[in-house]
This record gives C-alpha cells, sequence and structure tokens, in this order.
C-alpha cells in the first residue's frame, strides 16, 4: 500500500510540474577559477529564484561544551509560510565559524562561498517527509559546512560524511542538488542524491550518494540546474572526491553494469532520461546555451543540445570579473533564439503601417502577457529572483577584507549588488525585514521587488531609466572598492575591532543608500507612467 501511494505521489509531482512548469523554481551558478578572474579571485555565485528566505543575517561563531547537542531543521529555505521546524539533532561542534544566512547561507568568515542548483534525479532515489528517515536537507548542510570549514575539500567533506550518516533530505521537489563551493584557491562542483526510501539509519548504509569535481583554475563553469558530474576519476584526487558507494546505487539499480559497460558515466546513471528534469529539458539546456556562447562566442554551439553537447568547465575568451558575472546573472537571453523580447508578437503597426517592437515588450513576459500574445515561455538566467550574490575569495587578502559577497535583491536584471565583507558582523534592518504578506517601503526587498515589476510594465521605456539611474550607483560603489579595502587593511593592521566597525559602517551606508535610492526612483517611475501621456 505505501508503496502504491508514493508512486501515486511521484506521479502527481511529474504531472504537476510538467503542466505547470512556472511553479517550479530553480537557480543558475557560475564558477571562475582562480587564473581566468581579472584580479585573481575565486568567484562564485548563485540566483535564487523563488520566495525563498533573502533575510540576509550574520549569525556568529560560537564554542560549545564537548557533547552539546544541535537541532536540525526542515522549512529553512522559507519559501511559504511554515516556520522552520526541527526533525532531528546531531552533535554541535566545539566551535562554530562565522556566516551568512539566508535560504541558502552561502558564506562564511573564512571566504568559504557556497552556491546551489537543484539537479534531477530518479523517481527510485527520491524520498519525503513523513516516511524518510534522512534529516539533513541541502540548506541544513550547506549551514554546517559554513559553520564547521574553512576550505571546499573541507566543506565537500564534511558534507558527504553527514549526509551518509544522517540521510540526505530532498527539499525541491524530491530532486537532487548541485553545489558550487569555492575558497581563495579552488572551486568545486559538488552532487548529491538521496537514496530512496528504503534507507533506514539502522542499516548501515550510506544515506546519501554524492561526488565532486574541481574547477581547473584556468577554467569556468556553469549550473542550470543540470547534472554536470559525467566520469569520476578517482586516481586523480586533486580534482575528484565521491562517497565509496558512488557506483553501488546505479549498480544495484541496474543504471550500470561493470561487466558491460567500461565507464561508469554519474550524470548518465542517476539523472532521469525524459520529462522536467531531465538532461534535455529546454529550461535547463536553454541557459547553458547562452552561458556558454557568452564565454567562448567564437565557437559554435547548438542552442538545441542537450547537457552533453557541453563540457564540463570552459577556458573563457577572456578574463572575468565581479561586474563580468553580474552581467551574465541578469541575462534575458539576449543574442540567442529565446530571447522573448524579440518575439513577433510584440511587433504593432505604426500610422504608417510599418510594423516596429510595442513599447510593452520585455523579455520577461508574466504568463497572462505570453498567453494573451501566445509566446512561448524560455527561462532567463535572469527570473523571479529572491536574492543572488557574486562572491569573490581572494588568498592574498586577510579574509575579512579578502572575501567579499556582492549581494542582491529581487530580479538581477533591475536590481542592484551591494559589497558586504566576510569581516562584517551585522546587516541593516531593511535586508532583513521581509514579510511576504505585507507590502513595506522599509523593506529593502520589496522596494527591488517593486521597481523590478514597475519596470518591466514599460520596460521599452521604463529600463532606459533603470540603467540611468543604475550606473553611477554601481560605478562608484565599484570605484570605490580599492579605498574602502585599503582603509580597512590599514585599521586591520592597528585595531581589528576598528576595522569590523568600519566595515560595517561602510555596508549600513551602501545598503541604506542603494535601498532609499531604488525607492526614490519607485516614486518617479509611478509618476512618469501612470498618468500615460499618449492617450
Amino acid at each position: 500500500m505505501k508503496r502504491s501511494v508514493h508512486g501515486l505521489f511521484l506521479i502527481f509531482l511529474a504531472v504537476f510540474f510538467v503542466v505547470n512548469p512556472y511553479l517550479a523554481e530553480a537557480c543558475t551558478t557560475v564558477l571562475v577559477g582562480k587564473d581566468v578572474s581579472i584580479d585573481g579571485s575565486v568567484i562564485n555565485s548563485h540566483t535564487a529564484d523563488s520566495w525563498y528566505d533573502s533575510n540576509l543575517r550574520v549569525v556568529q561563531g560560537a564554542k560549545y561544551p564537548k557533547g552539546t547537542m544541535m537541532d536540525v531543521y526542515i522549512n529553512l529555505l522559507g519559501e511559504d509560510r511554515n516556520p522552520p521546524r526541527v526533525i532531528g539533532q546531531i552533535p554541535q561542534a566545539e566551535e562554530t565559524y562565522t556566516y551568512f544566512h539566508v535560504g541558502y547561507s552561502c558564506f562564511n568568515e573564512h571566504q568559504l562561498s557556497i552556491g546551489e542548483s537543484t539537479v534531477g534525479q530518479k523517481d527510485e532515489l527520491q524520498a519525503f517527509l513523513p516516511d524518510a528517515r534522512g534529516i539533513l536537507t541541502i540548506e541544513q548542510l550547506e549551514i554546517l559546512a559554513l559553520q564547521r570549514t574553512k576550505t571546499a575539500r573541507d566543506a565537500i567533506r564534511l558534507i558527504g560524511s553527514m549526509a551518509e550518516k544522517y540521510g540526505f533530505l530532498p527539499s525541491c521537489a524530491g530532486q537532487g542538488e548541485s553545489l558550487t563551493i569555492a575558497d581563495p584557491y579552488e572551486a568545486w562542483i559538488f552532487e548529491i542524491r538521496s537514496v530512496g526510501f528504503g534507507w533506514t539509519p539502522e542499516s548501515k548504509k550510506s544515506g546519501a550518494v554524492w561526488a565532486a569535481r574541481r574547477v581547473p583554475d584556468d577554467e569556468v563553469a556553469v549550473v542550470t540546474n543540470g547534472s554536470v558530474l559525467t566520469y569520476i576519476d578517482l586516481s586523480k584526487p586533486d580534482y575528484f572526491m565521491a562517497s565509496k558507494n558512488y557506483m553501488d546505487v546505479a549498480i544495484e539499480h541496474g543504471w550500470y553494469d561493470p561487466k558491460r559497460e567500461k565507464s561508469f558515466n554519474w550524470r548518465n546513471a542517476y539523472t532521469p532520461k525524459t520529462g522536467y528534469w531531465s538532461m534535455y529539458a529546454p529550461w535547463v539546456r536553454e541557459r547553458l546555451h547562452y552561458l556558454y556562447k557568452s564565454l567562448a562566442p567564437s565557437k559554435e554551439w547548438d542552442p538545441n543540445g542537450d547537457l552533453a553537447c557541453y563540457p564540463f568547465s570552459i577556458k573563457p575568451e577572456k578574463k572575468l570579473g565581479v561586474r563580468d558575472v553580474i552581467a551574465l546573472l541578469r541575462s534575458p537571453l539576449e543574442g540567442t533564439p529565446f530571447n522573448m523580447e524579440e518575439h513577433p508578437a510584440w511587433l504593432v503597426p505604426d500610422v504608417n503601417g510599418h510594423l516596429s517592437k510595442s513599447e510593452l515588450a520585455t523579455p520577461f513576459p508574466d504568463r497572462a502577457m505570453r498567453t494573451l500574445l501566445n509566446i512561448p515561455y524560455h527561462r532567463p538566467v535572469s527570473a523571479r529572483t529572491s536574492y543572488s550574490f557574486v562572491s569573490q575569495s581572494r588568498s592574498w587578502l586577510p579574509d575579512s577584507v579578502g572575501g567579499v559577497m556582492w549581494f542582491s535583491l529581487g530580479h538581477p536584471h533591475m536590481s542592484t549588488y551591494v559589497p558586504v565583507y566576510a569581516g562584517v558582523t551585522q546587516t541593516p534592518s531593511e535586508w532583513r525585514n521581509f514579510n511576504m504578506d505585507q507590502f513595506s517601503p522599509s523593506s529593502a526587498r520589496w522596494v527591488f521587488m517593486l521597481t523590478g515589476d514597475l519596470v518591466n510594465k514599460r520596460y521599452q521605456q521604463a529600463f532606459r531609466d533603470l540603467e540611468e539611474m543604475r550606473r553611477p550607483i554601481e560605478g562608484d560603489i565599484f570605484k570605490r572598492q580599492s579605498e574602502v579595502e585599503k582603509r580597512a587593511l590599514d585599521l586591520l593592521k592597528k585595531d581589528k575591532d576598528a576595522a569590523v566597525s568600519f566595515l560595517n559602517e561602510e555596508t549600513e551606508k551602501n545598503m541604506n543608500e542603494v535601498k532609499q535610492k531604488f525607492w526614490d526612483f519607485c516614486t518617479f517611475l509611478i509618476a512618469k507612467y501612470t498618468w500615460n501621456r499618449s492617450w
């Protein structure tokens, strides 16, 4: 009976997400090796695309008596009205590090950064509460890594071992997960899958199956909700890591036969061959096509090719900086057949009968507009985003200054990024007071969301207004970066507390000024476009 219920539930999920693809959320990550970044930093990034918790809080590190237990939670993402709930306990570390907490916690005081992108896994691996016995979601595992580790390799080992012992519990549509993990020296991509409803802690078997691969220092890797790991070569420990059972689960299910197949392909073994979460899904490969095309424009990339058409990582044709990665995260798939702004349905006749683009044309039409104009949906990189970040981890600087997370709220295409240094110990209340049930101009996220909505309604004109307002703001922040860091470093040599106070003040100043300028811009847009003078 239980198997029948589980089967029906899986069928429901499959139908739900295929028929209603716009209800499923997803994330994009871009990971840059230190030798192809402009300044030598390792750059990581993540767009958190749903109603995730975007309230940026600093959770201070602490020391605990030996034997202390810590609670394990579910509902940490904040995507609905269910508050976090305790579902188990594990031993607490005797010392934890300070980290930045959001839906998918992403950065810590040692310049360790983690991005996330859900990837598909076969139905037989899925597990859900209340019947699943695993207790560690990917967002809980990220917190554990940020609290307990300083390097990417240690983070991978800890996440993998904890998931094996306590069981990995999927928190996004029953799927697997991919993490981009970076420190000042290395960048890695880590993938994890659950092992089905049959797993119990008492079985002594691994509660997860996982693998990781290092991104070469002179290359860039991207994840667009599709598995990017293929062949795992554990004879090269500097570049590959995996759980002991990384092939066993596939063998047990008949997805890999070592007697008939020479090489084990991780992606082929564990990724669905068809459906919404497969490697052939358009919403996955269209973003992948844009990103590879942007990184290496002189090469031919098949816009309709599946994940197998793309390498694990690529040498970009030019070095990338933070602003280049921000531009990628802001993309509406420009220059590809998938940019919805270029659909011919937007063309309307002028007074002379010539076709021209409607002033309402936008690369982000909502469902009602797409239905009205019969425009097919193509998932852009920049989407319905709660928050996003681009991080720099720099080995030649002290952690408190060398690590900087450029943090943004709302739609990346119509928002802005503010630097938050690893040494910061507090964030302004306006950036951690979002309530999805009540609009408030005192909430930075609501202000950025309103900005995006107002711009999108009259995109052809209003986006030019946005650029005119945003360009000098961002230019000034980036221009001042070296000056701020020099001042912080000088203070750090004399008085650590003074340096921290300075970084806190700079962060609060930037965040509050940006939020206020975007609120002023909202009132400008309302005044300019509410009264339509063209009537």
